[in-house]
């Protein structure tokens, strides 16, 4: 069976806008579930690719927070550029970190960030996950035992040189949440096991918009927006994003 890539998305509904962010490691595969669900709704919604993700895992330790936030930025420019004014953000780890990071950057209708850290382990925790992504990337597209041996073995020699700018990323964004007031839903799945879960309550106790909402969702982990609780997210979201004050 052929194996395809996953790709960016841009699915043109409404003239409500909602700007989807995955994960480190992760790609648009991660959120078009709940994309298709709120193109649905009558949602346009675009979910990009930050650079080095969805791809060789060759490439992702060639890239560094930076690339992907200019990516984001890219991304939220191409959607006032096709004429959407009004536009709300909805990331997942990593990308719940640049969710907030637009709230204090950019004009957004609300935010929901889901899984999101505020604090990062050890860098070695970190670069395991790439190993991870390596060896999941290498199954998927029919590597030998022996091809995946050697793309691991690759990427343990090359490194990621840009890795300790992760939690730095973190930390400055952190530090400026307090600066978000956007009306924000925070999400966590109490089963998480790559992030410290207290991140959540983090973020919900320092940001100042008036308009906020925290939900524990008892079953999932970290990739939420693919877990048991999902089709109840999706309806989560949407119930916020409805709320919010659209003027279309």
């Amino acid at each position: 069976m052929k194996v395809s890539l996953p790709e960016p998305f841009f699915f043109e509904a409404g003239k409500r806008a909602v700007l989807l962010l995955h994960g480190f490691t992760g790609s648009s595969a991660d959120v078009r579930i709940l994309g298709r669900f709120l193109e649905k709704e009558g949602y346009t919604v675009k979910a990009p690719h930050y650079k080095g993700h969805g791809v060789s895992p060759k490439e992702l330790i060639q890239t560094g927070p930076k690339d992907w936030w200019q990516d984001v930025e890219r991304a939220y420019e191409e959607l006032v550029e096709a004429g959407y004014s009004e536009i709300a953000v909805a990331g997942l780890s990593l990308g719940g970190v640049f969710s907030l990071r637009l709230g204090y950057t950019k004009p957004l209708k609300g935010i929901v960030t889901m899984c999101a850290p505020m604090t990062m382990r050890t860098t070695d925790t970190m670069f395991s996950g790439i190993l991870k992504y390596a060896n999941d990337f290498s199954r998927a597209f029919g590597y030998t035992e022996e091809q995946r041996v050697a793309l691991k073995e690759d990427i343990k020699r090359e490194g990621m040189p840009s890795l300790p700018k992760l939690p730095e990323l973190i930390q400055d964004v952190r530090s400026h949440v307090d600066e978000v007031y956007a009306p924000i839903f925070v999400v966590q799945g109490r089963l998480d096991d790559v992030i410290n879960p207290k991140s959540a309550q983090i973020i919900y106790d320092t940001v100042e918009s008036i308009d906020k909402h925290i939900k524990w969702y008892e079953e999932s982990g970290h990739v939420i927006t693919l877990d048991k609780e999902k089709k109840q997210l999706h309806e989560d979201i949407l119930a916020f994003l409805n709320t919010l004050d659209w003027q279309e």
